[in-house]
């Protein structure tokens, strides 16, 4: 019984090492929104960041809670698209590299609260 121990920690070590650890996740996602100063229809413009701020892993179907996301300024959907009432996806569901940005600007008023809500780590 000890021996089948020993080669299960064994084994785990080895596949830890082999494969990295990485411990990234949606705390490693940040997101900035700060008003550009512009107006796009009689609505202010928002520039919006996301960070992915993992120092190894790349991040991918990254969605975000986007309660009645709207805009007056089109938006390119291959960055951030509306997939359900409350959610939206980020770079089209694609992989996002370690200390990566993609950014894309929006107008509405009043601004919209932009928070990750799940994403998928690839180490």
């Amino acid at each position: 019984m000890e021996t089948i121990v020993k080669l299960s920690i064994t084994l785990l070590l080895l596949t830890l090492l082999s494969k990295g650890v990485c411990s990234c996740g949606l705390n490693d996602i940040t997101i900035g929104t700060i008003r550009s100063g512009r107006e796009i229809m009689g609505k202010p413009e928002w520039n919006v960041v996301v960070v992915n701020n993992c120092d190894n892993c790349p991040m991918n179907k990254l969605l975000l809670s986007c309660n009645g996301f709207q805009t007056t300024e089109p938006v390119d959907p291959a960055i951030f698209k509306p997939v359900g009432n409350n959610t939206c996806s980020v770079n089209n569901g694609n992989s996002i590299p370690p200390k990566y940005t993609v950014k894309f600007s929006y107008a509405w008023d009043p601004p919209f609260f932009l928070r990750q809500t799940s994403v998928n780590t690839s180490c």
